[in-house]
């Protein structure tokens, strides 16, 4: 049975829940709130996480951060497995529009946290992309009042630097993603990456391994289906040890993929979308 529009309600309500909580915290400091990632995109199914983004007009000062957290922890412990798979950040008007700002930390929670914390992992053009360009607005003005466009150039060069630097993280300690989680989600990642300096624009999991199968070489084909079939069930695997050949494979995926995106991003020619 197809769950997304029933599902797509569910996730609102979740996050509906979580606003009203913090918006009277927030007060006069709130600005908007939305859904970025695959529920934006619209490649969301049962398995997805729910990436929000709250705008308030400055950053959340310390004193507000306890009053926040004791709302996050009621919203976590709803009876819905959407509240356990939240994931956003707390994000400054003016620094939506700043590049210079790209990298500061924001207030976040990550997927399967019920603790907020400093981080930096939302603050990126790629974020800023999908919000503005497939954001769905809760509350607040519509995501192209808030944000500029996004160069493809200048997304293209984030993703091309952030594919150098998780391929260094990798090989430094490749045992980090013998798990049955972060293997596959290694593959996905990397496919929707490169199909991103082929495109100049952002794409889900599901459409980057639609598009390593037509693009990159046939021998990668099958690791690609298999990390896409994966994906049903990830958050059980994390406990897991990988598939011993899918792991080895996949160290060689990602030095294949090095080499790929190195040809993608010198080189003019964008692919144009369909």
């Amino acid at each position: 049975m197809d769950r997304r529009p029933e599902a797509q309600a569910e996730v609102r309500q979740v996050v509906q829940t979580l606003l009203e909580g913090v918006r009277p915290i927030l007060g006069g400091n709130f600005v908007g709130a939305y859904l970025q990632g695959s529920w934006a995109v619209g490649d969301a199914d049962d398995h997805s996480d729910v990436d929000f983004v709250f705008v308030v007009n400055e950053p959340v000062p310390e004193a507000l951060v306890a009053p926040l957290q004791a709302v996050h922890v009621r919203v976590y412990d709803l009876d819905t497995n959407w509240a356990r798979h939240l994931e956003g950040s707390y994000f400054p008007r003016a620094w939506l529009r700043d590049r210079g700002a790209v990298g500061r930390p924001l207030l976040y929670v990550d997927n399967g946290s019920r603790v907020l914390e400093r981080s930096p992992h939302d603050n990126t053009l790629v974020v800023r992309w999908v919000l503005r360009e497939h954001g769905v607005t809760l509350a607040g003005p519509e995501p192209a009042e808030l944000l500029d466009s996004v160069p493809a150039g200048a997304l293209r060069q984030e993703v091309f630097t952030t594919i150098q630097a998780w391929a260094r993280e990798i090989f430094a300690d490749p045992q980090a993603m013998n798990n049955g989680w972060y293997q596959p989600y290694a593959v996905l990642s990397y496919c929707r990456m490169l199909q991103t300096l082929a495109t100049g624009r952002v794409h889900s999991k599901p459409s980057g391994a639609a598009w390593a199968r037509r693009a990159l070489k046939p021998r990668w084909t099958p690791l690609v289906e298999r990390a896409l079939a994966a994906h049903s069930g990830q958050w059980l695997r994390v406990a897991q040890p990988a598939d011993p050949a899918d792991f080895e494979a996949t160290q060689e995926f990602v030095r294949y993929a090095l080499a790929v995106s190195r040809r993608l991003f010198n080189t003019d020619e964008i692919e144009t979308p369909a």
